[in-house]
């Protein structure tokens, strides 16, 4: 255990949005340091989510990053030489930055020509209730939900 809680860092907000979840999500984006690359990346396709949706990019991606956003996941725990899944609700920090990984991990693995692209396409199935971060979701709430027997165990 850790003898004290570490200190949490204030993360600046973003230019063009004055949000400090898009810094945030963009530091996630982030490979090698290269934070203007990825502030470039998460603005190009934001403009792509403009240019298709016609709406508000920004409400698009937050809508996004709720239906992202788990509620609960499964821990495991060993009790008597058995391991169970034991549903626990997440912290709200914690659900944020799950569902901001979610979000990117599905992106890269999607097809499509250039990270700007598959992101704009990732975040647009997601604030429609698809794609594949909402599936993992939604897969997390069902694996929880028939564990709930053992949620008695909580750690």
């Amino acid at each position: 255990m850790r003898k004290r809680k570490p200190k949490v860092r204030i993360v600046q907000p973003d230019p063009r949005y004055k949000d400090e979840m898009v810094t945030q999500f963009v530091n996630n984006l982030m490979i090698q340091g290269k934070k203007s690359v990825a502030f470039s990346v998460f603005y190009d396709a934001m403009d792509i989510i403009k240019e298709r949706t016609s709406e508000d990019e920004h409400a698009i991606w937050k809508k996004a990053l709720n239906n992202a956003m788990p509620q609960v996941e499964v821990r495991s725990r060993r009790i008597g030489g058995a391991t169970f899944q034991i549903p626990t609700e997440i912290r709200a920090k914690r659900k944020i930055s799950i569902g901001m990984k979610w979000l990117i991990k599905f992106s890269r693995a999607r097809s499509g020509k250039g990270i700007a692209e598959k992101l704009a396409s990732e975040l647009i199935a997601a604030s429609k209730g698809e794609g594949a971060a909402v599936k993992r979701k939604e897969d997390t709430h069902k694996m929880a939900e028939s564990n709930r027997a053992f949620a008695h165990f909580k750690v």
